[in-house]
């Protein structure tokens, strides 16, 4: 393990009124000052010596800083100018392997058009973890951009509102399972993980957290836009069968049962009881 500070509640105050920053519920800033919660962050996503890691929003360095401690490289894409200028000064000054570090000012949602950051260590950055405490309003999104433009993530273990968790790892049939739950899917296998208190942010927001963990998995044969058309079709309106759910999509219900019974699906159903290899095969219907 390498030499690391972390950081304390206290030290994310210093920070924080230092740069002259007051956490944003815009950019969903809900900072970490405890040791115990990004060390269990880190471990959960089983980063180890040398991986190379992504983080998004990494705010005042708190996981960044536990993720080199495991020896780890670690670029990060940073949306606040003052945060993203503030981190490899706080690195530098905790952690003894800086040239492990490099952080990009970006928005991650717009991840395909820019370069990630390369830690000096390194000559070129291959992210195979991506491992971040994300902001509740863009959470979905910026997991599905970063699995969509970094083909060589392996792993993504996240922190979410607990709602977004449970959304996401949702199986096929639940309650919670929709787009969110089948969009995933078509990239990766997603696993809950453990419950994450309130307290341990400053501010304390008024819900719970949890991880969330992504392994990567063969995408399917099939074109991904028309697949996510099919999904969107289905979960637009919930209470609708099948038939009627996809009927704007296949261009008549009698069109779109036409496709369900060729993909082997009942008319009769409704969206939340299909799974990725259910809408891949409706999309496949020519």
């Amino acid at each position: 393990m390498a030499g690391t500070e972390l950081l304390t509640p206290g030290d994310i105050r210093v920070l924080s009124a230092k740069l002259g920053i007051t956490p944003t519920k815009t950019l969903g800033q809900n900072f970490v000052g405890d040791g115990g919660t990004v060390r269990k962050i880190v471990s959960h996503a089983g980063v180890s010596e040398d991986d190379h890691v992504l983080e998004i929003g990494p705010g005042l360095g708190s996981l960044t800083l536990a993720l080199l401690e495991t020896g780890a490289y670690v670029s990060a894409i940073e949306i606040d100018r003052k945060l993203a200028a503030a981190l490899p000064e706080t690195v530098g000054e905790r952690h003894d392997r800086p040239e492990r570090f490099a952080v990009a000012e970006f928005d991650a949602l717009k991840i395909a058009d820019h370069e990630l950051a390369v830690p000096p260590a390194l000559e070129s950055f291959t992210p195979t973890y991506l491992v971040a405490n994300l902001p509740y309003n863009v959470a979905v999104p910026a997991i599905l951009t970063a699995l969509e433009a970094l083909p060589t993530l392996r792993v993504v273990d996240v922190m979410v509102q607990l709602e977004v968790a449970e959304r996401l790892a949702a199986p096929p049939g639940s309650r919670t399972y929709g787009v969110p739950s089948v969009k995933t899917a078509w990239y990766a296998e997603a696993t809950r993980g453990p419950l994450i208190s309130r307290s341990v942010f400053w501010p304390v927001p008024n819900v719970d957290s949890a991880l969330v963990r992504f392994e990567r998995r063969d995408q399917p044969d099939a074109d991904r836009a028309e697949v996510f058309a099919v999904i969107d079709a289905a979960f637009s309106q919930r209470r609708k069968t099948l038939r009627q759910a996809l009927a704007g999509w296949a261009g008549s219900p009698a069109r779109a049962e036409e496709k369900l019974r060729a993909a082997g699906i009942d008319p009769s159903q409704r969206g939340e009881k299909l799974t990725i290899e259910d809408f891949v095969a409706i999309a496949n219907v020519r």
